[in-house]
């Protein structure tokens, strides 16, 4: 675990949950994911890459990135919240909240802005992107008020 709190929503979070999956031998064994993906929390926007076998890269969006990734995820802030802590105190997302089970009330793969290939994508990937949040777990997340 980070021995320091780390702010949630940031980029230092996002860049932080970077690192642990790039470091982590059982993302790698899930399968590669090519895909941009779009979180949103409240006003803030960011932009993560995943390409081949690692999180390319994270950074900090607006709106108007949003329709340029291939799915994005959008929640209230107190539904991120809710979703991180649940992890945090399961160990992963395996005993609580899933990205799947929230797309059903939240609608998370349709928000695609392409064709139907581009929302399949946030399917196709789930697992690697549920190991992605999961690994939050690790993180010392603190929430921004």
């Amino acid at each position: 675990m980070t021995a320091e709190p780390i702010v949630f929503p940031s980029l230092a979070w996002f860049e932080e949950l970077r690192r642990l999956v790039n470091d982590d031998a059982a993302y790698r064994q899930i399968g590669t994911v090519d895909a941009s993906m779009g979180v949103k929390v409240a006003d803030e926007v960011f932009v993560v890459t995943f390409e081949a076998f690692e999180c390319n890269s994270v950074r900090a969006g607006n709106e108007y990135d949003l329709i340029n990734v291939d799915f994005f995820i959008e929640m209230a802030s107190d539904d991120w919240k809710t979703m991180l802590e649940n992890i945090k105190a399961n160990g992963g997302a395996e005993a609580g909240q899933t990205l799947v089970s929230l797309d059903m009330l939240n609608e998370i793969s349709t928000n695609a802005t392409g064709d139907q290939l581009r929302a399949d994508m946030f399917f196709r990937y789930n697992q690697s992107l549920q190991h992605f949040f999961d690994l939050s777990a690790n993180l010392n997340t603190v929430f921004a008020d």
